[in-house]
């Protein structure tokens, strides 16, 4: 068989294992990443369909370094000097502990040397980005309090990689002859990360300037391209890790007027690699190995997941972390990560380790993998609070012309107008699940109380043009538009409003417009019910529309002269079906107010 035939026919099968496999797994309630686990083992290791997986991995270890350009574009400098002590602090903290714990157990028995057993700890030590990330992408965490945490550890790990590195060319002899010392590696290192950022603040944002002005689009993504993968590749060549350069390119442009382009060319690559990288792991797993080392192997996942968990836990309680946030934190980072093959592949080279000790090590870690999403799944039932949850309030990106306050049932609906249209919103809302609900549907809503001034500011309230406030409780409604009242007079409000009374409290602050949130849809009731009873659509619509008239005339009566007005000229009277004629303004004797009927749009009883 032909080498384009072979690679056509892998194509095929792990197309159609990954279609196969996410749906089924999201309908039983279980992580996309299971899923592709198990398709990876079940194409691999069970059915041998595909037998040589490395190139496979190596290719689809592009999906985390466009992951981690996608975060970068969503992180300015500014938010991430804001991180450094989870990062600096509470990461190297991590690191040290776990690698100095996990060190010690397999010289105790007697597997390893100090240096060997070095190697381990610290190699176990370190977590999965792709899969930590595409959790809390699943689960719209990435932009919580916890989902914040766990990042700052994850990208000091990454950072860790270079003097882990070094520290197995030291145990391993290899630091001097031919080898570069130490202390030369880290200027290369250093010097790599300084041209990315002259780069990033010098050439590429004029760069796509001038390839978006050519109006090409597939030029567009060709750059996008060039940039993730060149500053990955300069990384790598540096000593550091491809993801670090492909994460630094993307804080770079994180100010770009064109990072929403970018992130939109680059999404369905990540996509992709990324669940082909899951499958890769899957197809990776040495079944013989674990079977002939099956107690060994079971009980080693099982020490490591349950150590790093505990040091997980107590460095994040430590640290300032509610109860709740460190068992999420927890249950996400216990397993071992990509740079553990790294290191462990690397250790074998220099001697620290035999082969069949790193297979057994390299399977631990991808079995720690494997059982991570159902890692998160126990987190969830040992977690306590609900109401009290919060997230972090991010307003990085909020630049939009309208900003709407409240995204339930009705701001949903507005807003998928407004999106359609092409326009940008920027949505606030203080409910945690609600906005892990929108990510999970591709909605970018923000974390924040909008009766708050600060919050309102954050969110660019100074620029926009029409603030939507669309809040349940006509309470909080109240005192959003009192609050915007008094700091921003000439700002244009549009509200929701509870019922009739409501609507006539905000037509007295003078906003400039509001509806009620059920008069539309009970208008549009009746006139279905007409429309089954026989009559045409036209005269159901001729009605309506009539209707509408008459409650927005009657509504301006009563603005004027009081909730009350005309009421006492419909006492013992029944009310009837009027005919569709145009109603006067109200006279002394009342005539006319008897055309306006008070069952029509009057929720004053709910």
């Amino acid at each position: 068989m032909s080498t384009s035939h072979v690679m056509f026919t892998e194509t095929l099968l792990l197309l159609g294992g990954a279609v196969v496999a996410a749906p089924l797994f999201r309908q039983l309630g279980l992580s996309t990443v299971l899923g592709y686990l198990a398709a990876g083992v079940v194409i691999g290791p069970l059915a041998h369909l595909i037998s040589e997986t490395g190139e496979i991995l190596s290719v689809s270890e592009l999906g985390v370094v466009f992951l981690l350009f996608i975060i970068g574009l969503e992180l300015k400098p500014s938010r991430l000097w804001h991180m450094r002590a989870d990062i600096f602090g509470l990461g190297t903290a991590q690191v040290v502990v776990s690698g100095l714990i996990l060190s010690v157990l397999p010289v105790l028995m007697g597997l390893v040397d100090w240096r060997g057993g070095l190697v381990i700890g610290f190699g176990l030590a370190l977590s999965s980005t792709a899969f930590a990330l595409q959790l809390l992408n699943d689960q719209g965490d990435r932009n919580t309090r916890y989902g914040q945490r766990a990042f700052s550890i994850l990208l000091l790990q990454d950072l860790a990689i270079v003097p882990l590195l070094a520290m197995v060319s030291l145990l391993g002899g290899q630091a001097e002859g031919a080898e570069t010392p130490f202390y030369q590696e880290a200027a290369i290192a250093v010097g790599a990360i300084v041209a990315m950022l002259v780069a990033g603040r010098y050439i590429l944002t004029p760069m796509f300037g001038v390839i978006a002005r050519t109006g090409a689009r597939e030029v567009m993504i060709a750059a996008a391209l060039l940039v993730v993968i060149g500053s990955a590749t300069l990384m790598q060549v540096a000593g550091l890790s491809m993801a670090m350069g492909a994460f630094l390119s993307g804080v770079m442009l994180a100010e770009s007027s064109y990072r929403h382009e970018l992130e939109a060319d680059i999404e369905p690559f990540r996509g992709i690699l990324l669940a082909l990288f899951f499958m890769a792991v899957g197809m990776s797993m040495q079944i013989d190995v674990i079977l002939d080392n099956l107690l060994l192997i079971v009980g080693g996942v099982l020490v490591i997941m349950i150590l790093k968990a505990i040091v997980l836990y107590l460095l994040c309680r430590a640290t300032g972390s509610s109860r709740d946030d460190a068992i999420r934190v927890a249950f996400l980072l216990p397993q071992g990560g990509e740079f553990g093959f790294v290191l462990f592949t690397t250790a074998t080279t220099v001697g620290l380790l035999s082969g069949a000790t790193a297979s057994m090590l390299i399977s631990m870690v991808t079995l720690t993998m494997a059982l991570t999403p159902l890692g998160a799944i126990l987190a969830r039932r040992l977690q306590t609070e609900d109401a009290a949850e919060k997230m972090d309030e991010d307003f990085e990106g909020a630049d939009a012309d309208v900003i709407m306050v409240g995204f339930s049932r009705f701001g949903q609906i507005a807003a998928q107008i407004l999106l359609a249209s092409g326009r940008d919103v920027t949505i606030i809302d203080d409910s945690v699940d609600r906005v892990r609900q929108a990510a999970s549907f591709g909605f970018r809503i923000y974390f924040g109380d909008g009766t708050r001034l600060d919050v309102l500011r954050a969110a660019g309230i100074e620029r926009a043009k029409i603030v939507a406030i669309c809040t349940q409780k006509k309470e909080t409604t109240d005192r959003i538009v009192d609050l915007l009242k008094e700091e921003y007079p000439e700002a244009r409000l549009f509200v929701r409003s509870y019922d009739r009374i409501h609507s006539l409290s905000l037509r007295s602050r003078d906003v400039e417009y509001e509806l009620r949130e059920t008069l539309e849809s009970g208008l549009l009731f009746g006139r279905k019910t007409l429309e089954a009873l026989g009559m045409t659509e036209t005269e159901a619509q001729a009605i309506l529309d009539d209707i509408r008239v008459r409650d927005e005339e009657r509504l301006q009566i009563q603005a004027a002269e009081g909730i009350l007005a005309g009421r006492h000229m419909l006492h013992n009277r029944p009310v009837r079906p009027e005919p569709l004629v145009k109603p006067k303004r109200q006279s002394d004797d009342g005539e006319s107010a008897a055309r306006f009927p008070e069952a029509v749009g009057e929720e004053m009883d709910r």
